[in-house]
């Protein structure tokens, strides 16, 4: 989804570890841009700017404009980040040129709507299998994210990737019959359980009485024998 904000940046030259400490210490974080007719660039970039985009609705899908000194801002999107693993702090980021005109392949996150009848009705259970859908589209079509109604949804019942509306440009990528959410029996899984976890216990028991008494068969002959010579 493509926002009307703009985000400074600085070209750097420096690389290495020691740079991108130095870097970080100044209150910016090293970011690399590619894509495009342009080569890759190595820049530096407000890491609060850039979590603020990764925390909105649209997050890492949002594009916004990258104005670097001296240049002309460029339409770009986050493709790749690195948190800090203890302190959450944004460590580096990889930012990809955005042609407005061009589709492009994303991931949109799928939420539900309503409560499904199979589980008001039928003591059901409502699962949701798959979160986030692939879709082809121009820039500007990139959706938010996609809402299903699963109010209808009785036992057995599902909504898969090909039944989410999709207008505009957007294309599906992901299998159409891949399930997004659907309501299963509870009854029926927990007597599954139950027969899978009865049918497994007893089978071990008679082995080991088995062994027991071919071992107490065999020291009672052995004491026989034993007895005889005596």
């Amino acid at each position: 989804m493509v926002k009307g904000f703009t985000i400074p940046a600085e070209s750097r030259d420096s690389r290495g570890k020691n740079a991108a400490r130095r870097l970080r210490a100044n209150g910016s974080v090293p970011a690399v841009v590619y894509g495009g007719q342009a080569g890759p660039a190595a820049v530096a970039v407000s890491p609060k700017e850039l979590t603020k985009v990764l925390n909105s609705k649209t997050g890492h899908n949002t594009i916004f404009n990258l104005s670097i000194t001296g240049q002309e801002d460029t339409p770009v999107m986050i493709v790749d980040w690195q948190y800090d693993p203890i302190k959450d702090t944004l460590l580096h980021a990889d930012l990809k040129r955005i042609d407005l005109n061009v589709r492009i392949s994303v991931k949109v996150p799928v939420v539900t709507q309503g409560d499904p009848k199979g589980v008001k009705l039928q003591g059901g259970i409502h699962e949701i299998v798959t979160r986030e859908v692939e879709i082809e589209c121009l820039p500007n079509d990139i959706p938010e994210q996609f809402t299903v109604n699963v109010s209808e949804l009785m036992v057995g019942q599902s909504i898969r990737a090909g039944d989410i509306p999709m207008g505009g440009s957007i294309r599906l990528l992901s299998p159409p019959d891949a399930v997004v959410s659907h309501v299963v029996s509870l009854r029926a899984e927990e007597t599954t359980t139950a027969e899978t976890g009865g049918a497994a216990a007893p089978s071990a028991e008679p082995e080991v009485i088995k062994k027991g008494k071919k071992e107490e068969e065999g020291a009672a002959e052995t004491s026989k024998s034993e007895a005889k010579k005596k």
